[in-house]
C-alpha cells in the first residue's frame, strides 16, 4: 500500500536541502529517508525515469521509489518545503550578504527580472509571501522608520509584528514588489497600485499591491486574497438559518435592490460573491462593477473601475445596464448618482447587489437619504439590508488557551455575525417619513431581527468566539 502523503513525516531539512523546491514540484518527487540502502523517494504514478536518474546523481546513491497519489503527494511536497522555510533563517542568511550586490541588483531593472531564485532581495520578499501565506495572513505591512524597517502580518483583522529586517532592505523590497506588480520602479514620489498572482503549492494568491512614499521610503502594503475564499458559501462565511434562509428569499426576487453595509475589512464583498453563489448562473446574464476585481468569478462577467480614464461607478452601472443583465453586483455605492442608477435599474427589472459603508443595516437607509435621493425610491425598490462584521474564533487546536498554531493569542481565524432587516411596509412607511435610523432598527428589532451583537452573543454561548471579541465589534445597544 503507498503510504498517504497526509500522514507522512516531514523529512529532515538536510535531506531537502540538495532539491531544489521547484524540481520537487515540476517532477513530483520528495525524498522521504536516507537509509543504507538507499533515500526513499515518495513519487507518483507513472514517474519519469529520467527524474529517478537525476536523484540518483543527485544523492550519490539508489534511488528507492515509494508510489503516492499525485494530490497526496503535492500536498506533501507543500508541507514540506514550508516546514523548511521560515523567515528567521532566511533573513539570517540574507543579512550576511553584501549590500553592494543588493545595490547593483537594483540599478538595472531587467537584470532584476533575470535573477535566478538565490538573489536576496527574491528569497526576501517569496519568504515574507510564503510565510504571510502559512500563516493566513490577510495583508503584508512595510514600514520604514527613521532607523529601523518593520514587517507587520495582519492576522484575523490584527496587525502583528513578524521582522525587523535591516534599513537597507527597504528601497530593494519596494523595487523588487513594483517589479511583480509591474509598476513604475523608477517612481519613488507619488503612490503606485497593482496587482500580481502567485502560486504557493496547490494555493493560487492573488497580490493586491499599494506603494505610498513616506518621509523615510515607500511604505508598501500586499493584500493577499485566496481564490478558495471566494468559493465558500454564506454557511461557511459564519452565516447561519435565521439569517441564510429570509436572505435567500430576497435573492430569489426578479428584482430589487439588496445591501451589505458594515465598515472596510468587515468581509461585505466576500458575502456579495457568495450571494452569487446561491443564483442560477447559467441561466441568468450575471454582470459587475467593481474597485478592484477582487476574485475572477466563473460565469460572471467582472467589469474593473478606472478614473484614470473616466470610468468610474457611475458610467459603468450605466453601461451595464445596456448589456441585458439580470443580476448586478456594485462593488461599492459612492455617491448619489451610482445609487440612484442602482435603485432605478433595481425598480426596473434587475436585481441588483451592492455594498455600503455604514455601521449597521438601519443607518444604511439614512445614508441613502443623506445622498439626497427621493425617499419613494429607496421604499419602492430596497429588499433588504445585512449589517455585518467580523470576529476571531477560538482555535481549534487549544480550545482558546494559547498554542503555537495561533501565536498565543488563543484566537485563530474569523467568522462573520450579521443582521438582516428585510423592508416591509412598516419600514417602508418610515422611510417615506424620512425616521431617523434608531426609530427603523427599534422597529426592526421588535419585528424580530437578531442585531449584530445578539448575533455574537450567540455565537459566544456555544464557543465560536469570545465575548471580548463580540463587544469588540459592535456596539452597545447591539
Amino acid at each position: 500500500m503507498p503510504p498517504d502523503a497526509a500522514v507522512i513525516d516531514l523529512p529532515p531539512a538536510t535531506l531537502l536541502a540538495p532539491l531544489p523546491h521547484a524540481y520537487a514540484e515540476r517532477h513530483l518527487v520528495l525524498p522521504l529517508a536516507r537509509t543504507e540502502a538507499g533515500v526513499t523517494v515518495a513519487v507518483p504514478p507513472g514517474v519519469a525515469l529520467a527524474a529517478l536518474d537525476d536523484l540518483r546523481f543527485l544523492y550519490a546513491t539508489p534511488i528507492l521509489p515509494v508510489i503516492v497519489a499525485e494530490a497526496e503527494l503535492r500536498a506533501a511536497i507543500t508541507r514540506a518545503y514550508d516546514a523548511t522555510r521560515s523567515m528567521a533563517d532566511t533573513m539570517d542568511a540574507i543579512e550576511a550578504s553584501d549590500a553592494a550586490d543588493l545595490h547593483d541588483a537594483l540599478e538595472e531593472p531587467p537584470d532584476l527580472l533575470e535573477t535566478g531564485e538565490e538573489a536576496p532581495v527574491i528569497r526576501l520578499v517569496n519568504a515574507l509571501l510564503f510565510e504571510a501565506a502559512r500563516l493566513g495572513a490577510s495583508d503584508i505591512h512595510v514600514e520604514p522608520a527613521e532607523r529601523h524597517l518593520a514587517v507587520r502580518f495582519r492576522i484575523d483583522g490584527v496587525l502583528q509584528a513578524v521582522l525587523s529586517p535591516s534599513r537597507r532592505f527597504q528601497a530593494a523590497i519596494a523595487a523588487r514588489v513594483k517589479i511583480m506588480a509591474r509598476l513604475d520602479i523608477g517612481e519613488r514620489r507619488l503612490p503606485q497600485d497593482g496587482r500580481f498572482s502567485v502560486r504557493i503549492g496547490t494555493r493560487t494568491l492573488d497580490v493586491r499591491v499599494s506603494v505610498v512614499p513616506t518621509a523615510f521610503g515607500e511604505r508598501v502594503v500586499l493584500r493577499l486574497l485566496d481564490r478558495t475564499t471566494a468559493q465558500r458559501d454564506l454557511a461557511g462565511l459564519g452565516f447561519d438559518d435565521p439569517l441564510v434562509v429570509p436572505l435567500a428569499r430576497l435573492l430569489a426576487a426578479s428584482h430589487g435592490l439588496v445591501l451589505v453595509t458594515g465598515p472596510t475589512g468587515s468581509g461585505k464583498t466576500t458575502t456579495l460573491y457568495a450571494a452569487l453563489a446561491r443564483l442560477a448562473l447559467d441561466e441568468r446574464n450575471v454582470m459587475t462593477i467593481e474597485d478592484p476585481i477582487e476574485y475572477q468569478l466563473p460565469g460572471v462577467s467582472q467589469m474593473q473601475v478606472s478614473p484614470a480614464i473616466g470610468l468610474d461607478f457611475a458610467t459603468g452601472l450605466r453601461a451595464i445596464l445596456r448589456q441585458d443583465p439580470d443580476v448586478v453586483l456594485v462593488g461599492e455605492i459612492r455617491d448619489r448618482e451610482t445609487a440612484e442608477i442602482a435603485l432605478q435599474a433595481a425598480l426596473t427589472g434587475h436585481l441588483v447587489l451592492a455594498t455600503l459603508h455604514t455601521n449597521d443595516a438601519a443607518t444604511a437607509i439614512t445614508r441613502l437619504l443623506d445622498m439626497r435621493l427621493e425617499p419613494f425610491l429607496i421604499a419602492s425598490s430596497l429588499l433588504g439590508i445585512v449589517g455585518q462584521r467580523l470576529v476571531r474564533c477560538r482555535c481549534g487546536e487549544c480550545a482558546g488557551a494559547g498554542c503555537a498554531g495561533c501565536r498565543g493569542s488563543g484566537l485563530r481565524g474569523r467568522t462573520a455575525i450579521a443582521e438582516l432587516l428585510t423592508v416591509d411596509d412598516a419600514v417602508r412607511a418610515l422611510v417615506m417619513e424620512r425616521t431617523d435610523s434608531a426609530t427603523v432598527r427599534r422597529h426592526a428589532i421588535a419585528r424580530g431581527m437578531r442585531s449584530l451583537r445578539d448575533d455574537g452573543l450567540a455565537k459566544a454561548a456555544h464557543g465560536v468566539t469570545t465575548l471580548g471579541e463580540v463587544l469588540r465589534v459592535t456596539r452597545e445597544d447591539g
